[in-house]
C-alpha cells in the first residue's frame, strides 16, 4: 500500500525562480510520514507517549521537475526497508496526477526515551504496532 498526502505549496515556500525551495521537500516528507501514521492507525502522539520515537539518518533527494506556487501536488510514502532498529521510507513528490518531480528517501533508526534522564538512545527493535504499520505501507 502506498499512502498519498497532498499538499498545496504556499507562497513562502517558493524562492526566488518560482520554485518551492528545495529544503521544503523535507518537511513535506515529514508531514507525509505522520500522516501516513495516522493512515494505519498509529498516530504520532501515541507512538511518543509509548516512549518511542524516530530520528532521520540519512535523506537524499533527486529532482526530475519543479513543483510551483499552488501546483496540486501530493507526496506518496511507501515503506522500501525495515530492519532490526531502522527502515526505509520513500517518498514521491507528484506535481501532477502523473508528473514526478522530486524523489527521496528517508532512514529513520526507532530511538527510546530514558524515563529517569530524559536522554534518547537506540531502540533495541522496531516495537510490533510501528512495524505492523510499517508493513501497511
Amino acid at each position: 500500500m502506498t499512502y498519498s498526502f497532498p499538499v498545496v505549496p504556499r507562497y513562502a515556500e517558493v524562492d526566488q525562480q518560482g520554485v518551492v525551495f528545495n529544503g521544503h521537500y523535507l518537511t513535506w516528507f515529514d508531514e507525509a510520514f505522520t500522516g501516513f501514521l495516522d493512515h494505519v492507525g498509529l498516530t504520532y502522539p501515541d507512538l511518543i507517549a509509548s516512549g518511542v520515537d524516530v530520528m532521520v539518518v540519512h535523506s537524499e533527494l533527486d529532482y526530475g521537475g519543479s513543483v510551483r506556487w499552488r501546483d496540486d501536488a501530493r507526496v506518496e510514502v511507501a515503506c522500501e526497508r525495515q530492519g532490526t532498529t531502522s527502515f526505509t521510507l520513500g517518498f514521491t513528490v507528484y506535481r501532477s496526477a502523473e508528473e514526478v518531480a522530486v524523489t527521496g528517501r528517508n532512514v529513520y533508526v526507532v530511538v527510546v526515551q530514558d524515563p529517569e534522564t530524559k536522554a534518547w538512545s537506540k531502540a533495541p527493535g522496531i516495537p510490533e504496532k510501528l512495524s505492523a504499520a510499517l508493513s501497511a505501507a
